[in-house]
């Protein structure tokens, strides 16, 4: 007698889960109703006896993902009442206003493939909220949507991202936890730019990776090694700028989650390795209005409208302030080195790759503008907040001051000028409020402080374990 299965949870085959994640993406694009999806959604839980729990995420007010698994039967009971404690995450709320309510962004779910996150499971976006239900102000997901939704309702306005993320796979699991005892990552390919053969480590893990993107509806678009050795990049669709923003972090979910799987790491630390190339997130953005893309004018310089070199202008201007922003940590300014084509000068160029902001070659679907300065280990929703934000409503260089106009700018080449700089901002404090604002920079300042000020020649222990997306909590509770 063959012997039967006790567990039965749901599997789906990757070509099925694409179009299941393809359809759901498509009903946010369309805008249908919140409510509408919910009763969709909460038929489908009720019905789908082969899934065990539901996966609530969320990011803190640095960019790091959360995740609360939730049986199911309980969450459908529930969902309005989920509570978690916001003290215990660095940079948050405080202890005194420790508890927050996570509501669920029922449009933003995804199917996942079982094979990389185990079966009898779906994700769904989670949205923080303070006591009174009210959305809370260090959600950056949530202040990003609201200000999307605002844009849309004010005259049609729909912000566009796509981001180009690198990263670098290292040989051993944990690789970053365990680098204050080892001092060195190892490569697992030397092959450098596009050099992979078929069935190397990294090719491996380029094509894993790839499949789960594209099942999750990521629409991908090309992957390859990069110009360091060890290092990656996959690309997916433009899309939508919430919807750009939960794939990148879905991406470096995914990414990490395959590579412990086959015994490595993948890393998105900036620079983990002195003289190579680091690791970028460069972010190509575009505003469309009814359809077209009001970024492009055939006419206009380089082939962008008079809008587009609006929002230049102003991202330039704050260029400084929002550095950290777009490089929030130690190690990230170890990148903006200009010895490796790194995006360190408050300029715009067409050709320029020591660029701040760069305007790729584009017609009236992909004009765009692109922020080279992004690092990986960005709070994404914060980022594009912030360059669309300033990009509609910052202040422009005034056109009186042609020498500093003229003069070349550089960005902040450590984490304590950076935030200095974000300290004194007046437009940094209106964009985030006092509050999430001044705890930024505290939560920023405290692992700088953990680290030496001069970066020198080599990486150092501080700037890894202390990294925010190094889940080392033995260590941070340390001291």
């Amino acid at each position: 007698m063959e012997p039967t299965s006790l567990r039965s949870f749901l599997e789906i085959p990757y070509d099925q889960l694409e179009e299941m994640n393809l359809a759901a993406k498509q009903q946010r694009i369309d805008r249908v109703d919140p409510a509408k999806v919910k009763a969709e959604r909460v038929k489908y839980l009720a019905g789908e006896k082969r899934i065990k729990a539901v996966t609530v995420c969320f990011s803190d007010l640095e960019g790091r993902l959360h995740m609360l698994d939730y049986d199911k039967k309980f969450l459908l009971k529930s969902y309005d009442n989920l509570t978690f404690d916001g003290s215990s995450i660095r940079g948050f709320s405080q202890q005194s206003e420790s508890d927050l309510r996570l509501g669920v962004d029922w449009p933003a779910t995804y199917w996942l493939p079982s094979d990389v996150f185990g079966p009898g499971k779906v994700l769904v976006f989670g949205e923080v909220l303070d006591r009174e239900g009210k959305a809370y102000a260090g959600d950056m997901r949530g202040v990003l949507k609201q200000y999307l939704a605002k844009l849309f309702a004010k005259d049609g306005s729909v912000c566009y991202a796509a981001n180009e993320i690198e990263g670098f796979l290292f040989k051993g699991r944990d690789a970053e936890r365990h680098f204050h005892e080892t001092g060195k990552f190892e490569y697992v390919s030397t092959g450098g730019y596009y050099h992979s053969l078929p069935t190397d480590p990294l090719r491996n893990f380029i094509d894993a990776a790839a499949e789960a993107q594209r099942a999750m509806g990521f629409e991908n678009e090309k992957d390859h090694p990069e110009v360091a050795p060890s290092q990656f990049e996959m690309n997916f669709s433009y899309a939508e700028a919430l919807i750009a923003a939960d794939q990148f972090q879905l991406y470096k979910l995914l990414c990490r989650q395959i590579a412990q799987r086959m015994d490595m790491t993948a890393s998105f630390l900036p620079k983990p390795v002195t003289g190579i190339n680091g690791s970028g997130a460069h972010t190509n953005i575009s505003v469309g209005r009814k359809g077209k893309n009001v970024f492009y004018d055939k006419a206009g310089q380089d082939g962008v409208s008079k809008l587009a070199w609006e929002f230049i202008d102003r991202i330039l201007n704050a260029g400084s302030d929002l550095c950290l922003i777009l490089n929030p940590s130690v190690n990230a300014y170890r990148r903006l080195d200009p010895h490796f084509e790194a995006p360190n000068q408050i300029k715009v160029s067409a050709i320029d790759r020591g660029a701040m902001i760069r305007i790729p070659l584009g017609n009236e679907r992909s004009a765009r503008i692109e922020v080279r300065s992004v690092g990986p280990d960005t709070n994404i929703y914060q980022t594009l907040y912030a360059l669309f934000r300033t990009g509609f409503e910052g202040a422009g260089a005034d056109p009186k001051d042609e020498a500093k106009r003229a003069r070349t700018r550089f960005l902040p080449d450590n984490i304590q000028d950076a935030v200095r700089l974000f300290k004194q901002s007046k437009w940094m404090v209106e964009l985030f409020g006092e509050s999430v604002h001044g705890k930024f920079a505290e939560v920023k300042m405290g692992a700088a402080e953990r680290c030496p000020k001069l970066l020198g020649t080599t990486v150092k222990a501080g700037e890894v374990q202390f990294h925010h997306e190094v889940t080392n909590q033995y260590l941070w509770n340390r001291f």
